[in-house]
Formats: C-alpha cells, structure tokens, sequence
C-alpha cells in the first residue's frame, strides 16, 4: 500500500512536531513544509516552500496538515482542495462564514477534511464527559491554561466545550452575579451562562478543567498536555481518516464514534 504523503503546513513548533510524527509514523511520508513567512528554504531535512501552488506542483500530497493562525487557513484551503489535497486543520478562531465555504466545497470536490480545536484523545474525552454532565449542574465555569505565546483567548477547546455544554441543556447555565468586581474582568468572559478563564503562562502547553458545581458539592472535569506530542496519534488519525471521507468532519469525536 502507498504511503500517505503529507505537506505540513506552518515550519514553526507545532509544525516540526507534526513533520516528526509523519516521518515516523508507518504509513506516511512527510514531503515539504509550506510556509508564507519562513526564513529559511528548509527544515529538519525538507523543503519549505512559501506559495502553496508551488508546493502542491512540486510535491503532489495526498493530505496538508495545517497547524497555523485563522489568517493563513482561508488562504491555505481553496489551494489545497483545488490540487486535490485532503485536509487536517487544527487552527482554532476560524470564521463561521469560511467553515461553510469549507464545508460546501469539500463536499463538492468530495475531498475528505478534518477540522478540530484539539487533537488529544483525552481532551476529546474531557470534551464529551462535560457534555454528558452538562443537563445535571445547574452552574459550570471553565479554566483554560496554555503557554505565554499563544494569541487568542479564550482557547478554541474551552469554547467549543461551552458550546457543547450549552447545546446539551434546554436553558443557560446559572451565571453566579457579582455585585462588585474591584478589578473589571475578574469573572472572566461568559457563553450560555458559563465563565471562562483563561490562563496565559510560560510553562503550560495546553490544559483545561470544567467545573461544575450543585447542591454541597462539585465535579470537575480535567486535561492536562505536558508535551506537544499529545496531540498526534489524533493528528495522524485524523490524516488516515481523510482519506476514505468525501465532506467536512468536525471534531474528533465523531471520528471516535462519541457523536
């Protein structure tokens, strides 16, 4: 059987951890990175390219692997499904209005395309529990904790776990009011009745707890990542999964038969 060939979109951590686990992985094949801002021609022994086309003429890849910032991806995507190119996309703050577009050309073009804000089985499962226990609670808050250099707030994992919460309930949860707050913002942002924290700390790669509290008591839900290499067996699942699909799968879990 052919190996898989992967472009790894973005030269950077994420996209070097992502190129290690390809060229390990039985398989797989890495072939290039594409990089619009990369300094140098390449990386850990493959060729990085800044422009897309030239890189899918190049190295006609059956997958990109797309790691960057909500800016990149609407560029990167109608390239890659143009050339034929399956797609697994981890980059969170994506427009509603690109995921449609995203949704109706995969499905056009028949071309298998996965898009996830976290690929850490454990997190997909911290995900699914919250879920679970969201009808049960009548208040919930969320703390998110990842490293100083990430750019948004709050993490795609924390909002899509409020919005799951949220969609599992007939009402909001119960946002506890605050008559004073002495330092604005203290209680955190709020989606459908929930707070949410987030934490922005050297030391941390990618961590989130929900909490849920009730009547005399509490129940929380926890995920730590200690290393970037927790989020590739899901990468690389999500890749082989892209090849036998013909539309847009969002999230992980349906891929772990959990939806």
């Amino acid at each position: 059987m052919t190996d898989i060939r992967v472009v790894v979109s973005g030269s950077g951590k994420m996209g070097r951890q992502v190129a290690a686990a390809v060229s390990a992985a039985e398989g797989f094949t890495a072939v290039a990175f594409v990089d619009k801002l990369a300094a140098a021609d390449a990386v850990d022994g493959l060729p990085v390219y800044r422009a897309a086309q030239a890189c899918f003429a190049a190295h006609p890849a059956d997958v990109v692997i797309d790691f960057t910032n909500a800016a990149w991806t609407p560029e990167l995507a109608p390239i890659a499904l143009a050339a034929g190119v399956r797609m697994v996309i981890g980059t969170t703050g994506l427009s509603s209005e690109f995921m449609a577009w995203l949704a109706a050309e995969s499905a056009a073009r028949k071309l298998g395309v996965v898009v996830a804000s976290n690929f850490a089985i454990g997190a997909v499962l911290m995900m699914h529990f919250a879920k679970q226990a969201a009808p049960f609670f009548e208040s919930a808050e969320i703390i998110e904790m990842h490293h100083d250099q990430k750019v948004d707030a709050p993490s795609g994992t924390a909002k899509t776990t409020a919005e799951l919460m949220r969609a599992a309930r007939e009402d909001a949860f119960r946002h506890a009011p605050t008559e004073k707050q002495t330092i604005l913002g203290t209680r955190g942002g709020e989606y459908g009745g929930i707070a949410i924290h987030s934490v922005r700390l050297p030391g941390f790669v990618a961590h989130q707890e929900v909490i849920f509290g009730g009547l005399g008591q509490t129940l929380t839900i926890r995920h730590d990542s200690t290393g970037r290499d927790s989020f590739m067996p899901g990468v690389l699942m999500a890749a082989s999964a892209s090849m036998t699909l013909d539309h847009l799968v969002v999230g992980l879990d349906a891929l772990l038969g959990l939806a």
